[in-house]
């Protein structure tokens, strides 16, 4: 069994240290080098980067590369193996824990994501702009109509799946993968998203987090949850305090947390 984890980087930081993990740059297109691998050779988007965020890297992924098993983390944000104490780094999904895993369940996703008073959709219209996923159900309507239902679903639920993180069969890895970029591809002809600020403009990375629930549920995929291991902390006040800017004043997200 062959198994390659993107972890999807745009600077230089520790990463893990089992063969199963690649350290990617994502957005490497005309950048100096940060000593790992590039998104920019091969079939590639990484000149879209600042729209599609990791995305760029899981394109990557889909064309490059021809493991068994496929995935997306981030730098400072991993799957977790469920064990290892307080430090983070212990915590991190192993290869000898992912073949354990893999061998009942080849589609791993993060622990839902809970937002209790939100709505999938309502939480996203009121840190960005719900036009995005409005223009997206149409797309779903005019192409894969069958995907619609799932997409309702998933919009109106108070938890998901996000960031974009999974590890799936080869198979399914490329299907998501070829069912995702042309959707994503018909939305950039549909929204201007260049006058967005540099934060909004990454809407098409925030957009493919609501869509891989929707594309399982409608393929019928069963899948195993895995904890979230945050290499950095959270600052879970500013995250608060910005949320309930957005829900209640209207002043959109500006940055990361």
């Amino acid at each position: 069994m062959t198994c390659t984890i993107v972890v999807a980087t745009h600077k230089a930081y520790r990463m893990p240290q089992d063969p199963c993990y690649l350290p990617l740059h994502v957005g490497k297109a005309g950048k100096e080098s940060i000593g790992f691998a590039g998104d920019d050779t091969g079939a590639n988007i990484s000149a879209k980067n600042p729209y599609y965020c990791e995305l760029t890297g899981l394109y990557w992924l889909w064309k490059n590369n021809t493991s068994d098993y496929k995935g997306l983390v981030h730098y400072r944000r991993h799957l977790g193996g469920g064990t290892g104490g307080k430090d983070p780094w212990q915590r991190i999904l192993t290869q000898k824990q992912l073949e354990q895993i893999l061998a009942t369940s080849d589609v791993l996703l993060p622990k839902k994501r809970r937002y209790y008073i939100e709505s999938l959709y309502s939480h996203y219209a009121h840190t960005h702009y719900a036009e995005h996923l409005d223009i997206t159900r149409q797309i779903l309507q005019e192409s894969c109509p069958e995907y619609v239902p799932a997409f309702d679903r998933v919009m109106r639920r108070t938890w998901g799946h996000m960031f974009n993180m999974f590890v799936m069969s080869r198979e399914k890895c490329d299907a998501y993968c070829a069912w995702l970029f042309p959707i994503l591809e018909q939305l950039e002809g549909r929204v201007d998203y260049r006058s967005l600020d540099s934060f909004q403009a990454r809407l098409f990375g925030r957009v493919s987090e609501l869509l891989l629930d929707v594309w399982l549920e409608t393929q019928g995929y069963a899948y195993r949850e895995l904890p979230v291991v945050s290499m950095e902390p959270v600052n879970w006040w500013r995250k608060g305090t910005s949320f309930l800017r957005a829900k209640f004043s209207g002043k959109k997200y500006g940055s990361s947390f």
